[in-house]
């Protein structure tokens, strides 16, 4: 690309939030910065369609428009944008434009933290196997479980379709309440594993995505992600694979 084509890079990296342009001068000097693969240096310009930026291994989303929101999902509202029985969606909660997606789901009874972007590659990092970001849930469940079932959750437990968990972490919180904590994305998960020990769940709360929690945000609401959240999340994916 020439020195007439493109952005300045601390300019871009300035806009979605890495700080000043100054700081964001300091970032490609001390050589955290990559485009394309390469090692960026002072006055690279890109080209935001089509090269890929990333900081100290992170992707960075610079394409202008987008947007990350964390919800705090109610119970009753399915994640799909289209259901065929009409029932209401989380989409119905955000504003109309950009159109934007979940990342992840949750079923429509559980309530709690879901991320929804129209950026397509954070999406992608964040929701796949391969990664597997912890996601933190309060569960009301039947009974109160003991050590044999606790012991089960903690090592991996057999599902219904024949698949084994990975170990999730487990605690008691109070009398029929537990805090689990998982790395993978299969359906309805949660209530699965606990069906498994014979403790059914009653409600079921997602608190915490990868490092994001927020307990001011009331059921319904939304608010967008700051960049240093995205970055976050985009690093906790990074660090959870196994390639790295």
């Amino acid at each position: 690309m020439s020195d007439a084509e493109g952005e300045r890079l601390q300019k871009v990296l300035a806009r979605v939030g890495y700080g000043s342009r100054r700081a964001c001068e300091a970032l490609i000097a001390e050589g955290r910065v990559t485009v394309n693969g390469e090692l960026a240096v002072l006055g690279r310009r890109v080209g935001v369609e089509t090269d890929l930026v990333a900081v100290d291994g992170a992707p960075v989303g610079v394409l202008p428009g987008l947007v990350y929101y964390l919800m705090n999902k109610p119970a009753g509202v399915v994640t799909t944008a289209d259901d065929p029985q009409g029932r209401p969606s989380v989409l119905e909660l955000l504003p109309g434009k950009p159109r934007v997606f979940p990342v992840g789901r949750l079923d429509r009874q559980s309530e709690g933290l879901l991320v929804l972007t129209n950026d397509g590659s954070f999406a992608q990092l964040l929701a796949h196997p391969s990664f597997g970001v912890d996601k933190e849930y309060l569960a009301e469940v039947r009974g109160t479980p003991g050590s044999g079932a606790l012991r089960r959750l903690r090592q991996g437990v057999l599902l219904d379709d024949g698949e084994t968990t990975a170990p999730a972490r487990v605690a008691v919180v109070s009398p029929g309440v537990i805090r689990i904590v998982i790395h993978e994305g299969r359906n309805r998960q949660v209530r699965r594993m606990c069906d498994a020990v014979g403790h059914p769940v009653v409600r079921l709360v997602r608190t915490r995505i990868g490092p994001i929690t927020d307990r001011s945000l009331r059921p319904g609401a939304w608010r967008p992600l700051g960049a240093p959240e995205v970055r976050a999340l985009t690093e906790a994916a990074l660090r959870s694979s196994p390639k790295r």
